[in-house]
């Protein structure tokens, strides 16, 4: 997709705040432990330290994964990103951006009667989220709009 035009951009706030202390608290915990493992007359070597860090690494990195979601907005059509794999889709193909009352995060229901979900625009973030479905729905009602229209 171009980047001509209006553009929009979305990840979720409050739960990628929670995975960067969680994360930065997990790796250095595992720092703390993999320097506090005695070298020396103990069980473990340099390598068992190293290893231990690189746990935490592995963990930090993995908890980071939940922060990935991210959607992108043009005026021909929208981007999405989940924890696992992503849509690219044009606004032709979206027939309703839905955000019902108990729904964790924003869905876009499809004209092939499909759903995907937007895990970047989740309901903890109120504000913020309320204001990604305003500017995506802007985006898609002027797509919409700018249609021709099919002689039936």
């Amino acid at each position: 997709m171009s980047s001509e035009g209006q553009h929009v951009s979305f990840r979720p706030q409050r739960t990628r705040r929670v995975c960067i202390a969680a994360a930065a608290a997990v790796l250095v915990l595992f720092t703390v432990i993999g320097t506090a493992l005695t070298v020396g007359e103990g069980v473990f070597r340099k390598g068992d330290q190293f290893a231990m860090i690189g746990l935490g690494v592995v963990f930090a990195l993995g908890i980071m994964t939940v922060a990935r979601p991210r959607v992108d907005a043009y005026p021909e059509g929208i981007r999405v990103r989940n924890i696992i794999g992503g849509y690219e889709l044009p606004w032709g193909a979206v027939r309703a951006i839905t955000f019902e009352r108990n729904q964790p995060w924003l869905s876009l229901e499809l004209e092939n009667d499909d759903t995907v979900s937007v895990l970047a625009v989740q309901a903890v973030d109120r504000a913020y989220a309320l204001a990604a479905v305003q500017s995506l729905r802007a985006l898609h009602g002027a797509a919409r709009a700018a249609e021709p229209v099919a002689a039936g």
